[in-house]
Order: C-alpha cells, then structure tokens, then sequence
C-alpha cells in the first residue's frame, strides 16, 4: 500500500493563489484568501482579468525623484515614456517584466513638462520649461535634434501626420503667448512653419483629426481654434471660468476634452456643425483642481473608440466618466500626491497614470462597467 501524501497547507491569512492564465484575458482570475479569526475562516474572492498586464494593478516607481508631470502610451501599446520635474525621462515596457529599460537624465536643464511618441519613426519630442524641444531616438537615447522653440516656458506640445503629405507637424505652446509649428523627425527645419500670437500665455495645444486646425487652451479662460492654412483664428470655444490645463482630442475627432483650474472638465463639440450654439457636449465634475495651478492632463479611451474620459486630480484620485452619459464610472485611489495625467492603452482597457508622488501606475478597467 502506498503512502498517501502530505495534505496541502490550510489558508493562512493574506494567501495569494494566482491562476494560470488562459488564451482569452476576461478569463483571468485571482482567487484571494484571507482570514482574519482562530479559525483560520477563508474569503474566496474571484477577480476577472480584463488585460494582458500581469496583475491588475502595477506600480512602476524607483526612476524619479521628483513629480511627474507627463506619462504616455506609445502608439503600439508596449512602451510607456514618463517626464519629470527631476529634468529625466524614463522608458519602461508595458508587459512583464514591466522593465525601466532608460532613464535619459541629459537632455533638459528644467524640469520636462510635456512629451509626445512619433507617429511614424522612433523619436520621442520633450519640451521644458528650459524654452527646448528636444528630439529623442528612442532606440539609442541619444538626442537627435534640439530646438530653442520658445523665449518662455513650453508647457505643452502635440503632433500630427499633414494630411497627404506624409510630413509630421509638431505645435508648441508656451508662456511667451505663442504657438508655434514644427516639422517633425530627424531631417526637418530648425525654423518653425508657423506662429500663432495670442497675446497671453498658452497652457495647452491639440490638432484637429485632419491636421488643418489647432485648438490653443490659454490664460484668458478660452480655446482659440486657429486654421493653420488661413493663419488666423477661425473662432473659440467658450464656457471655462478658469484656465484650461490640457486639451484631448477625441478617437473620431468630433470632440475635444478640456479640464480646468476650475475643476470642471467640458468635453466641447467641436463637429462642423454642432448642435449646440454653445459647442458644449458634457460639464464633468468629480477631478478636484487643487491650489497648486498645476496644468493636469486628461485623455480619452481608445479601446472602445472613446466612450470614456479621465482626469487626475489634487485628491489623489483619478475620475473616470461615462462620455453619453456623464456619469462617473470609477474614482480610482492608490497615489499618495495629486494625480497629473492620465492616459489610456491604445489597444486594451488599461489606464496609465503619473503622480505628484514621483510613481505611476497602471490598472485595468473593466469594459462593461
């Protein structure tokens, strides 16, 4: 007669069981024990996965020591690119093993306030409040190119593929209340193409779907659309009592999400022809601004072609919200400092987000929340 084996150990409190993963993500589970009597009694807890990441959420820290102040997704999804108000940017994969594989501390002599992938080639543009633009090959890390763009601090930029052209145009804004555009990637100008006077400072700046219109968020509480053919400014979008702190384009290009220091978010019609006199979709509420006037920076979903919105704010939380509805969907906790951007995985319900607390993190979302 053979031995009967040892029985397996009983569930202590904090026991993590983690199941194998299967071929389709939404069947990941976690099965959570704990105990919390002499009995050792046990919670099962089932959590369905919805993503590819290894657990549903992440922590990435360890690379700045200072605020974030802007985090992105790379268009295919696998790389994450965050700035700092240290003067670094660090590069980290998105999947496991989750690897900071750059920190490129060289580049800027002030704090990096904005950063943006290239559409079409391996660069990474950065602006600072050191009045540069740099130009990354994200490949070597090594800087390509380097711009004095500004005579002021460059709190955002943007860029676009020209419509047939197959050229990609870079806009600037900044404090010096201009505008400006770039030709992009490693052979272009040093001259800007265009510039745009308006006459206070520029906080934010986005293209419009067909490259032709740039939305300019500014001191003065509007949004300046100028028509980049014309030079001029066609019309703006009104309705802010406070300076817009960053501006989003919506996946379809009809609609643009704008918050605030008011600590509204108007997510504006910006279609031909809207329905609306007043251009105004949905007033969200629930992504406090804070007394630091810091310029935080929302985004759209792209997995499900925009259907939610996101904003950081200074509760440390991050509010997620339903776009037909306005209602809010998540209020997501876990940083310790006010919560700065706020981005979302181009191809997976995965939400990205960058901290006062000099960390980031990234969570899943389940679509049918």
């Amino acid at each position: 007669m053979s031995k009967r084996g040892a029985s397996p150990p009983p569930f202590t409190e904090g026991t993590l069981i983690k199941r194998a993963r299967s071929n389709s993500p939404a069947q990941n589970q976690i099965t959570i024990s704990s105990g919390n009597d002499e009995r050792q009694k046990g919670l099962i807890r089932s959590v369905k996965r919805t993503s590819n990441l290894e657990a549903p959420i992440i922590s990435l820290s360890g690379s700045h020591s200072a605020e974030i102040l802007s985090c992105r997704f790379d268009p295919t999804g696998q790389n994450i690119a965050a700035c700092s108000a240290d003067r670094s940017v660090s590069l980290w994969r998105t999947y496991p093993p989750n690897t900071n594989y750059a920190l490129l501390s060289s580049h800027h002599k002030a704090p990096i306030l904005d950063l943006q992938w290239s559409l079409f080639s391996p660069l990474l543009y950065t602006v600072s409040a050191d009045q540069i633009m740099s130009f990354t090959d994200v490949t070597t890390g090594q800087r390509t190119r380097k711009i004095r763009a500004h005579r002021g601090i460059i709190n955002a930029l943007d860029r676009t593929m020209a419509g047939g052209a197959g050229i990609e145009l870079i806009a600037t804004a900044s404090d010096d209340g201009t505008v400006r555009v770039w030709e992009g990637g490693e052979d272009g100008s040093k001259n800007s193409v265009a510039v745009f006077e308006l006459g206070c400072p520029a906080t934010s700046v986005a293209w419009s779907a067909d490259g032709q219109n740039l939305y300019i968020g500014a001191l003065d509480n509007e949004i300046h659309v100028y028509d980049l053919r014309k030079g001029e400014q066609v019309y703006a979008l009104t309705g802010h009592t406070d300076t817009p702190t960053s501006l989003a384009l919506s996946p379809n290009g009809a609609y643009l999400l704008s918050p605030s220091f008011s600590s509204h978010t108007i997510i504006h019609d910006i279609r031909p022809f809207s329905p609306s006199p007043t251009r105004i979709h949905r007033v969200l509420q629930g992504a406090p601004a804070g007394f630091e006037n810091t310029l935080l920076k929302g985004a759209w979903s792209k997995d499900d072609g925009g259907q939610r919105v996101a904003v950081g704010g200074a509760d440390r939380m991050v509010c997620v919200w339903d776009v037909d509805s306005g209602r809010v969907l998540y209020k997501l906790p876990g940083h310790r400092g006010t919560v700065t951007c706020v981005d979302f995985h181009p191809k997976e319900p995965i939400i990205l987000t960058g901290s006062k607390d000099g960390t980031m993190l990234l969570g899943e979302l389940d679509p049918n929340v």
